[in-house]
C-alpha cells in the first residue's frame, strides 16, 4: 500500500472487469478529468472516451497473466487553454491473474515532443552519413519552383531539363502534396534550419521509389536580393528504397493500428497538431470526417468478433483507396474511423464522405461462409480560420455523426451551428452502435 501511494507514476489495481480496487493520487489526478460522471469507480469506463478498445483488449488477452500491452500512447482531448495541443498519457496494462489487472499511467507529453525532435535529428544524421554519393541536388526559389537541372536529378529521378520552373512537388505522387504544403515545408525550413520528410516519390517514367527529401535554406540567398526566381533553398532527394522495410517496421509499431494498419490515434493527433500549426501561420480550411460502422454490435453478436474484424479491415481498405495520400486516415478505436483532410472545404469533404458511404453500401464481406453487408454513417466538419483546435473539430464532426445516425444511419451529415448538442442530450459513446 505504501509503495502504491509513494510511486512516482500512476498505479491502479482493478478487477478484470475494470472495477477499481486501489488507486494512487497520481492516477486519480490524471484520470479524473476523463471520467464522464466525475467519479473513478471503473478504469475502463474512465478511459472509454480515449481508449475504447481497452476492455476488449483485456478480455481477449489469452494468457493467465502477463503484459497485455506496454507504453501505449493515449492522446487526450485538450481544451483551448493549452492551444488545442493534446496531452499524452502512456498506459501499460498488466494482467496479474484471472481476477486482477494493474495499470501504470504516466503523463509523457514532454517526452513525446522530445522523441519527435530526436526522430527528426536521426533522419538528418542518416541523410549525412549514409549513401552520401547517391542523391539529387536542386535549387528551389521562394515559391518552391526548381531553378536548375543537373545530372544528379537525371540519375535519381530520370527527369530532364524541362522540369526547370516546375514546383518541386513534381517529384511527389499527384495526391501527396497540396499547394499549401509545398510552401509549408519552405517556411519550416526557414524556422528550423531544415525540413525533411520520407515517402514515395515519382520518377519520370511514373515508377515510384522510397525517398528522403531534405530542404534547407541557402546560406548566401540574400545576395540575390528580391529576385523572385533566384535560388533560395537547396533540395536534396535520396533514394532509400533499400531501407524502407526497416523504416516501415518502426513506423508501423509506433503509428499504425494493429488490426487495420491505418494510422492510430497517436499518428492522427500528431498529424492534426502539425496541420493546425501550419494553418496558424498560413490560414486554410481543414476538414475532418468521422465514420462509424452502423449496427456493428449486431454484426459481432450475429457473426462473431473475427467476422467483425474482417468488416473493419474491409472498411479500412475502402478508406485507404478513397482518400488522398496527403490525407490522414486513422482508426480512432472500435468501429470509429477518422479522415483529416488538409486544405479542404466543406463541399469537397462532403463529396468524399458520400463517395465512401456509397462504395461501402455495395460491398459484401465473406466470413465463414456468410456474406456480410454493412453500412457507415459519417459526420463532416471544418475549421476555416475560426478559433478552436482539434477538440473543437472532433466535437463538431461527432455532433454531425450523431445527427446522421439519428436520421436513420447510412448517410452523411455536415456540422452546422444548429447541431450543437443540447446540454441534456446524452453524449454519444465512442463505441456507439
Amino acid at each position: 500500500m505504501q509503495f502504491l501511494y509513494l510511486a512516482p507514476v500512476g498505479l491502479v489495481q482493478a478487477g478484470i472487469d475494470g472495477e477499481i480496487v486501489m488507486i494512487n493520487p497520481i492516477s486519480a489526478q490524471l484520470l479524473m478529468p476523463l471520467s464522464p460522471d466525475g467519479s473513478l469507480t471503473n478504469l475502463f469506463t474512465a478511459l472509454e472516451s480515449v481508449a475504447p478498445d481497452l476492455r476488449l483488449q483485456c478480455a481477449q488477452y489469452p494468457k493467465a497473466n502477463g503484459m497485455v500491452f506496454e507504453g501505449e500512447h493515449i492522446h487526450l482531448r485538450a481544451d483551448d487553454s493549452i492551444r488545442g495541443t493534446p496531452q499524452i498519457l502512456s498506459l501499460t496494462l498488466l494482467k496479474l491473474d484471472a481476477a486482477r489487472v494493474m495499470a501504470v499511467i504516466q503523463d509523457v507529453t514532454a517526452e513525446v515532443r522530445r522523441e519527435r525532435q530526436l526522430r527528426q535529428s536521426d533522419a538528418w544524421l542518416n541523410a549525412i552519413l549514409t549513401r552520401i554519393s547517391d542523391y539529387a541536388l536542386a535549387a528551389v526559389d521562394r515559391a518552391g519552383r526548381l531553378c536548375d537541372w543537373n545530372e544528379s536529378i537525371a540519375r535519381v529521378t530520370g527527369f530532364g531539363e524541362h522540369i526547370v520552373g516546375s514546383p518541386y512537388s513534381i517529384f511527389y505522387p499527384p495526391d501527396a502534396m497540396t499547394g499549401e504544403h509545398l510552401l509549408d515545408r519552405l517556411r519550416e525550413a526557414d524556422t528550423n534550419g531544415w525540413s525533411m520528410d520520407e515517402g514515395l516519390r515519382l520518377r519520370a517514367d511514373g515508377s515510384q521509389f522510397w525517398c528522403s527529401a531534405l530542404i534547407a535554406p541557402l546560406p548566401d540567398r540574400e545576395a540575390f536580393g528580391d529576385d523572385p526566381a533566384a535560388p533560395r533553398y537547396c533540395l536534396i532527394l535520396r533514394d532509400i528504397s533499400d531501407k524502407r522495410a526497416a523504416t516501415e517496421k518502426r513506423r508501423q509499431a509506433a503509428f499504425c493500428d494493429h488490426l487495420t494498419s491505418l494510422a492510430n490515434r497517436r499518428a492522427f493527433f500528431e498529424a492534426a497538431e502539425l496541420e493546425l500549426d501550419r494553418a496558424a501561420h498560413t490560414p486554410r480550411s481543414l476538414a475532418l470526417i468521422v465514420f462509424d460502422a452502423d449496427h456493428f454490435k449486431h454484426i459481432n453478436d450475429r457473426y462473431g468478433h473475427p467476422a467483425g474484424d474482417r468488416v473493419l479491415c474491409d472498411l479500412a481498405n475502402v478508406l485507404r483507396d478513397t482518400f488522398r495520400a496527403v490525407d490522414t486516415v486513422a482508426r480512432l478505436g472500435g468501429e470509429e474511423f477518422a479522415v483529416l483532410l488538409p486544405s479542404t472545404g466543406i463541399e469537397q469533404a462532403l463529396a468524399g464522405a458520400e463517395r465512401l458511404r456509397a462504395l461501402v453500401a455495395t460491398r459484401l464481406v465473406a466470413a465463414d461462409g456468410a456474406e456480410i453487408a454493412y453500412t457507415v454513417s459519417a459526420g463532416v466538419a471544418i475549421l476555416d480560420g475560426t478559433a478552436g483546435g482539434i477538440d473543437l473539430l472532433i466535437k463538431r464532426a461527432d455532433e454531425a455523426l450523431y445527427q446522421a445516425k439519428a436520421q436513420g444511419r447510412n448517410r452523411v451529415a455536415p456540422w452546422t451551428p444548429e447541431l450543437t448538442l443540447h446540454e441534456n442530450t446524452p453524449q454519444r459513446s465512442r463505441n456507439a452502435d
